[in-house]
This record gives C-alpha cells, sequence and structure tokens, in this order.
C-alpha cells in the first residue's frame, strides 16, 4: 500500500463512530479510501449505515492532517501496517466482520503456522493457575502453536513467558498505541517476546489509554485463533468478554474447571456449564477437540508427553496405537494380561482421558 493510501484509511479511521466494519463497507462499495473522500454527501448517504452526522464529518481537514502525522510516527519507527485487503493480514481475522481495517505490528510475527491458541484469563492469578498454565504450553510445544493473548498481568503474561520459555512464537495484543507499554513492569519482557513473535494492536500513537481499549482489543485475541481458552476467571471478566466473542466467530472455546467455591474458577465453571466451553483438564483436551493430531506416530509422541502411563498401561497404549481399535479379548491376549487385569488397565487409562469404550467391548486411542 502506498504512503499516500494508507494516509487515506487513516483518515478513515479518524472519523468518530465510523466503526471497521462500515468502513469495510465503504472501501468495498467505493474502491479505495482515496475515493471515499472525493465522493458527494449525497453519495454517502446512499449507502445504508452512514448516516447524516458521520456524513457531515467526512470532509473535516482534521482527519488528513490526524493521519499525515500518524504516519510520521510509523515511518519514523518502521511500523508494519497489515491492511485487511493485504495477503499478509491475519487469515482467520479475515473472517471476523468487525476485523480491523489496519493492523499495526511490532516484531518477527510469522503466522504461516495455523495452529493458533489464544490464553485468556485473570489478572490474579493462583499458584494453581499458573502451574497449569505452564504445563498446559509445555505440552502442546511438541505442536509449535502460536500462543496470542493480551499482554496483561496474570494469565496473560503467564502464557507468554512459558510460550518464550519452550521456544514457541508468542503475539501480544496491546490495548494501546506502539509507543507505549501497559503495564510498564512488562517492558522488561517486550525484547524477547519481539523475538519470539512480537505484538499487534489497532490503535494509534496518539489514541488516549482508556479501559474501554481493553474490551475493543479482545476482538483481535479472539479473532487471531482457532480457539480461545480461559485458564483462570471470576464471575465476570474481561477474558469472559473474549470468550463470547470468540464463540460468535464460531471459534472453539475451553475453560478449566474449578472448585464451586473457588472465586477464580467461577467463570470458567459457568462457561462450560452453560455449554459456551468445552471443560479442560489437559492439553490433550484441546489437541484432540481441535483434530491436532494428523497420524498416529505423532499422536503417539503427544499422548506420552501429555499423560504419564505405566509401564503396564503403555503395553496397551501401543498395542492399540497400531491396531486403531480392539475388543478387551484381543488386547488381554496380546498384552499377555488376564482378562480381569486388562479391564482395570483400561478403567485406569479411561479416568486419565487415554482411552474410550465403544461398543462390542472395544477400546480406542482418544
Amino acid at each position: 500500500m502506498s504512503s499516500e493510501e494508507l494516509q487515506y484509511v487513516l483518515a478513515l479511521q479518524h472519523i468518530s463512530n465510523l466503526g471497521d466494519t462500515t468502513a469495510k463497507k465503504l472501501i468495498g462499495h467505493f474502491g479505495s479510501t482515496k475515493n471515499i473522500f472525493q465522493q458527494k454527501k449525497s453519495d454517502l448517504l446512499k449507502l445504508t449505515g452512514i448516516g447524516t452526522s458521520r456524513v457531515r464529518d467526512f470532509h473535516n481537514a482534521s482527519h488528513l492532517k490526524a493521519a499525515e502525522e500518524e504516519l510520521r510516527f510509523i515511518e519514523e519507527n518502521k511500523v508494519k501496517v497489515l491492511y485487511f485487503r493485504d495477503a499478509d493480514y491475519p487469515e482467520k481475522l479475515k473472517h471476523c466482520i468487525d476485523g480491523p481495517v489496519l493492523l499495526f505490528q511490532r516484531g518477527n510475527i510469522d503466522l504461516n503456522n495455523q495452529k493458533i491458541i489464544s490464553v485468556v484469563g485473570t489478572r490474579k492469578i493462583t499458584q494453581s493457575g499458573i502451574a497449569f498454565c505452564e504445563q498446559f504450553i509445555e505440552d502442546l510445544s511438541v505442536l509449535n502453536p502460536v500462543i496470542v493473548s493480551g499482554f496483561a498481568y496474570g494469565v496473560d503474561i503467564t502464557a507468554q513467558k512459558s510460550a518464550v520459555a519452550n521456544n514457541l512464537q508468542t503475539i501480544g495484543c496491546l490495548a494501546h498505541g506502539l509507543n507505549q507499554i501497559y503495564p510498564k513492569v512488562h517492558q522488561k519482557y517486550v525484547a524477547s517476546i519481539e523475538e519470539n513473535g512480537g505484538f499487534f494492536t489497532d490503535f494509534w500513537s496518539s489514541d488516549d489509554f482508556d479501559r474501554n481499549n481493553f474490551l475493543k482489543r479482545n476482538r483481535i485475541i479472539a479473532g487471531l485463533s482457532e480457539a480461545t481458552v480461559v485458564i483462570e476467571s471470576a464471575e465476570k471478566g474481561g477474558s469472559l468478554v473474549t470468550a463470547d466473542i470468540a464463540n460468535s466467530y464460531n471459534r472453539e472455546v475451553f475453560a478449566v474447571p474449578g472448585r464451586p467455591t473457588d472465586k477464580l474458577s467461577k467463570g470458567c465453571n459457568n462457561l462450560i456449564k452453560s455449554q459456551n466451553a468445552h471443560l479442560l483438564s489437559s492439553a490433550a483436551d484441546l489437541v484432540y477437540m481441535l483434530n491436532w493430531q494428523p497420524e498416529k506416530e505423532a499422536k503417539a509422541i503427544q499422548k506420552q508427553l501429555f499423560i504419564e502411563l505405566e509401564d503396564e498401561e503403555k503395553k496397551v497404549f501401543e498395542f492399540l496405537t497400531k491396531e486403531g481399535k480392539a475388543q478387551l479379548d484381543s488386547i488381554a491376549l496380546n498384552c499377555n494380561f488376564p482378562s480381569f487385569k486388562t479391564a482395570g488397565i483400561l478403567i485406569n487409562m479411561e479416568l486419565k482421558g487415554v482411552v474410550r469404550p465403544l461398543p462390542g467391548k472395544l477400546f480406542e486411542l482418544i
């Protein structure tokens, strides 16, 4: 995109109360943003949803002036700009009706890997939540996913630090422009995250910092990924908004359950209870639900990483990996175990989420 065209796109963004959905409609109708600003007010009004007040503001010179200043910031700081019609604009975000017209990027983000998940949750993460998050991402690392979050306190920064520790790409979606970092204490993580991914935002450097920005930012977190994972959340919170947005985009949502009496489990438990999220007890649950197991060999490697099996269970596991599914008696015969003992082994493996029973006394790996 040329500097001139980018300036017009920025000018379009600067118009008050003109959201991304309407902006895309205008661009689609008139072909380019420059063409939009050259239209008569009467022609603009013909387009459904524009409104008289917006049209009256279109030809205000302040929009192009503000766009010129932001363009200067972009060029001076070598900010990468992704336009929603560009080939390198995030593919999954293209399918979100309210996805940003422009996305500003810092770092070394590469979204050719389509295994992308968002991990969100409370800012007041517990030690149990930290342990789960770290183990979850370590277990997923064999599949090399991209970890997206909001770079905030708690679950967000735990997930992103864990991604870096496991040499995974991670993306922080910011609720402000690229001229600042919030919270300031997280400045120390910026370099490592940019080396292993980077940052996205649709806010300008001139935008005021506002709490409402976090809610707007959440649509990018949900839109970038194949699935959103909520690790801990109170009954109300921003991570639940992200989960709602992900559901509206027809993306998968997962929540980690907790005790009914735990304040920071109420949000997750409610998501599961209302069937707005899948129950997530381990990385294996997500891998299975997203069908991230392309072949049996990979499946065997992944499952062994996720769950510790006893020696006898490993023997059954190896047999079912080769056979796909088998009857209890066949498993007992081939593994050289008595039938009653095999039944006990299979029950334990079922409780661990490794196998599941099928009609006709058949068993298969999950």
